[in-house]
């Protein structure tokens, strides 16, 4: 199985960062993804880094990585997480919105077994994390967006929300080792659940 890891948005971005300006979302989730290839990679699996570049690509192109990716390996030999930190504001002011999250695009598919994987995970390893569900509209955790890249991804595609970078109580957690360690932890155990 090939697991695709695509950091959020580029260093360029507009926004994308804590109000004090110590977290830029593209810095950390570019690191995250790295972090991540590291740990997938001592369980013998593959990962590719959908965008090495600082910058942000458009996301019509990173789909068009995605599905040619899909093609060559095959659909069903191939995952995808988006990863990004989430914020409830402009990035402007500090605001008081918490918690992980996981989105997947709308209806039941495989992406679903994926995200159910993923908020196990959370559960067990986010220790006094909130984590936010949506059980409301399908009976599921994850929450159902028609994010682009997740609705024209021809592979099982979740995108994970890491916390609020605008949150104070989630900065300090995204700054520390154990919370680094913690997000890191509970993508590796989602995914490798998923692939078992």
């Amino acid at each position: 199985m090939l697991i695709l890891l695509d950091p959020a948005h580029g260093h360029n971005t507009p926004g994308k960062r804590s109000p004090d300006g110590t977290l830029i979302e593209a810095i950390y989730t570019r690191q995250l993804v790295k972090d991540l290839t590291l740990e997938l990679e001592k369980h013998g699996h593959t990962v590719h880094i959908l965008v090495p570049e600082p910058e942000d690509i458009p996301i019509n192109v990173r789909v068009k990585r995605i599905n040619a990716i899909c093609r060559a390996e095959g659909i069903e030999n191939t995952i995808l997480i988006s990863t990004h930190l989430n914020a409830a504001g402009d990035g402007s002011k500090w605001l008081d919105a918490t918690g992980w999250s996981c989105y997947t695009c709308k209806g039941q598919t495989e992406s679903d077994l994926l995200a159910d994987c993923l908020y196990k995970a959370a559960e067990q390893i986010l220790e006094n994390q909130v984590i936010r569900t949506d059980y409301a509209r399908d009976g599921d955790p994850d929450w159902e967006e028609n994010f682009y890249i997740l609705r024209h991804s021809l592979c099982p595609a979740v995108l994970t929300e890491n916390f609020f970078m605008d949150s104070r109580l989630d900065l300090e957690y995204l700054h520390s080792k154990a919370g680094k360690q913690a997000v890191v932890d509970t993508h590796v155990e989602g995914i490798v659940e998923y692939l078992l």
